[in-house]
């Protein structure tokens, strides 16, 4: 059977701040064009692999260098809703093309609107073009508690701040980030080509959480993190709610490697959800390939001395009553 190698590079932008109407009347975008996306673009690679290349996100708008426009790109509905409201994607229930469907947008901006008119003007664009209808309840939904494992945490403790060294926290400007991204997509092509190891991604890649996959892993870098901020990395995996139980409150500078098509949900490659191992210790079966990457749980309680607890609780979801597939005319 041939090895197809899948390679991507995405940009994921999710903005979950409250919203509150702050302009007379209906907040509106002042033009909006909206086309479904294109295929992901795919070529071959080196040995007959398969290459895919999908950008998805958004870009512009308020407190940015173009606060004029917003463009979404590529975006499925489902994230299209995770921007309008503020909520998390296994809070919104609703058709199941919503995942697989994915359009572009692009829409003028009113001088002085604010990111949370933005959400306000995508929320009456969704109804406007797509007749979107919904309602809020409450359900119980399957989650997770990250808990210490039996052996204790295998984390590296962040070493304090140095009160001498130059103050990087402000972010790059947008040419400076593109370029470097574009240079760990680069390297990491290069890599694959050669059949090399996972590269790291060079300076100034990414501030905060940085994730690098290639032939069947996937490697998450992350300095400085709360356990609580660690916990709202996994909800992005698993697309389940995912609760800090572990006590730890220092910061850790976080490495993981793992296989991204052992994720459920939502995350880098989909797939089904396994469970964690029987009793969330040891008992993990034993991987089929020796090269493989373990699970994301294995890797967990393996790399971190962490584990995830299966639990069940109740879940404020967001649930779709009416939604039209294909948008009214621009």
């Amino acid at each position: 059977m041939r090895r197809v190698s899948i390679r991507a590079a995405m940009v994921f932008f999710t903005s979950c701040a409250a919203f509150a109407q702050t302009t007379a009347g209906t907040p509106s975008f002042e033009v909006a064009t909206i086309k479904p996306a294109a295929p992901p673009a795919t070529s071959m690679g080196p040995g007959g692999g398969m290459r895919i290349a999908m950008r998805m996100g958004a870009r512009g708008g308020p407190g940015t260098a173009d606060p004029g426009q917003i463009t979404y790109s590529g975006m499925p509905m489902k994230d299209l809703l995770v921007n309008a409201y503020g909520v998390k994607t296994y809070q919104v229930s609703g058709p199941s093309w919503m995942d697989t469907e994915r359009f572009d947008i692009v829409a003028k901006v009113p001088p002085g609107a604010s990111k949370d008119d933005v959400k306000l003007m995508l929320q009456n664009l969704l109804a406007e073009r797509f007749k979107l209808t919904l309602h809020r309840e409450k359900k119980d939904l399957p989650m997770y508690a990250l808990v210490v494992a039996k052996n204790g945490p295998k984390m590296k403790e962040s070493p304090p701040d140095d009160p001498d060294a130059k103050d990087d926290s402000a972010p790059l400007d947008p040419a400076a980030a593109a370029a470097n991204r574009q240079k760990a997509i680069e390297s990491a092509m290069r890599a694959m080509g050669r059949g090399g190891d996972m590269p790291q991604l060079p300076p100034g890649a990414g501030r905060g959480t940085s994730m690098m996959m290639m032939n069947g892993r996937a490697r998450m870098t992350s300095p400085k993190q709360t356990m609580a901020q660690f916990a709202e990395w996994l909800v992005r995996q698993l697309d389940r709610p995912v609760v800090d139980q572990t006590g730890l409150t220092k910061k850790y500078d976080l490495a993981l490697d793992y296989a991204p098509e052992s994720v459920g949900g939502r995350g880098p490659m989909g797939g089904m959800l396994p469970p964690p191992p029987p009793g969330g210790e040891g008992g993990a079966p034993a991987e089929p390939d020796a090269q493989a990457a373990p699970s994301l749980f294995s890797a967990l309680q393996e790399q971190l001395g962490l584990r995830l607890e299966q639990k069940k609780g109740p879940v404020d979801m967001l649930v779709v009553d009416r939604l039209e597939k294909t948008p009214t005319e621009n």
